[in-house]
């Protein structure tokens, strides 16, 4: 290799790829792993889509484009093709640090407002009774709390209060904390399951793992808290696994989709038609709770949501069709 080559290399190894620099920017910012795959796969396709053309010789001619593209042949909903958007956004002004007025006049696709699917409690109970072990227990959760599917699958045993008959969500949606009621119902489950992941933790141990996963560098500010019992999952994996950003070897959570199919399953075993989800558990319990009396700003503590105007939406759910108006055929 000649000196030049040399230099070249020097000089390629010491600037960061376009990707690697969005991801070093997103870590900066603490977004979610999540949401860093989904930016970096949205910039990956943009520039694939435009012959790999670097971004800071496009505008918005190819930006409208890629959007119509996605809307018109892919079929995309709503949100991902806002989420598209937001990612190409990001890219001009937090990574390549160019503000372009055109930006600005890009229009996001309007989502349509959809009101959400809610089950009976009766058809909660054919569906919960269909399932048993740790996805029963997780499903419960959903219902009971109302937690999300993620906030669900990440909890952790300390954030599990029996005494107080509460469960803390660490870090939710928008990155805010709330506590949410813990079912009594639960607690015995709750107990046993947690059981096992002390038995499952002291095996990790001896074995010279048990460091589970920290956020915002936790594990550097309390060295021996990655081993203690309390940061462990709830529902923790059942084999270890490499951390994707350090590459250390790990009990992750279980993967939200076996809780996914499980509720699924048990929805079709139950002869449930309406299409539903782990999400629409959640639902549920909005809806439920607001049906037995409970006022709408409680209602929004309990789920998290910003704007009350997002839990307003439960409200559609019981004025309208059957169970709020009375059908002129059975005058």
């Amino acid at each position: 290799m000649s000196y030049a080559d040399e230099s070249e290399g020097v000089t390629e190894a010491r600037t960061p790829r376009l990707l690697d620099q969005v991801r070093a920017r997103l870590r900066l910012k603490h977004y979610s792993l999540r949401t860093e795959q989904a930016y970096v796969g949205w910039i990956r396709r943009f520039i694939l889509a435009n012959d790999k053309r670097h971004p800071r010789d496009m505008g918005v001619a190819e930006v409208e484009g890629f959007l119509s593209t996605l809307a018109t042949r892919g079929q995309v909903a709503a949100g991902t093709q806002n989420q598209a958007l937001s990612a190409l956004l990001f890219l001009y002004r937090e990574v390549l640090v160019i503000e372009l007025p055109w930006m600005e006049t890009i229009v996001r696709a309007k989502r349509p407002q959809r009101v959400p699917v809610v089950l009976s409690r009766d058809e909660v109970s054919r569906l919960l009774a269909m399932m048993d072990g740790c996805f029963a227990l997780m499903a419960s959760l959903l219902y009971g709390s109302g937690l999300r599917l993620m906030e669900c699958v990440r909890l952790r045993v300390k954030d599990v209060d029996f005494g107080l008959n509460q469960i803390c969500v660490r870090d939710g949606k928008g990155g805010k904390d709330r506590h949410v009621p813990l079912p009594q119902r639960l607690h015995a489950g709750l107990t046993a399951q947690i059981g096992r992941v002390r038995l499952i933790h002291q095996r990790d141990l001896a074995a010279g793992h048990g460091a589970v996963w920290l956020p915002h560098a936790l594990a550097r500010k309390y060295p021996s808290a990655p081993r203690e019992p309390g940061w462990q999952y709830v529902f923790p994996s059942g084999r270890l696994s490499r951390d994707p950003r350090g590459g250390d070897p790990r009990r992750h959570h279980l993967d939200e989709a076996g809780l996914q199919r499980a509720v699924r399953a048990a929805r079709i075993r139950a002869g449930i038609v309406k299409p539903a989800t782990c999400h629409t558990l959640r639902h549920s319990f909005a809806t439920h709770l607001l049906e037995a009396g409970q006022d709408i700003r409680t209602i929004q503590e309990l789920l998290g949501h910003k704007d009350v105007a997002t839990t307003q939406i439960y409200t559609h759910v019981l004025n309208r069709g059957g169970h709020g108006v009375l059908s002129p055929l059975d005058r």
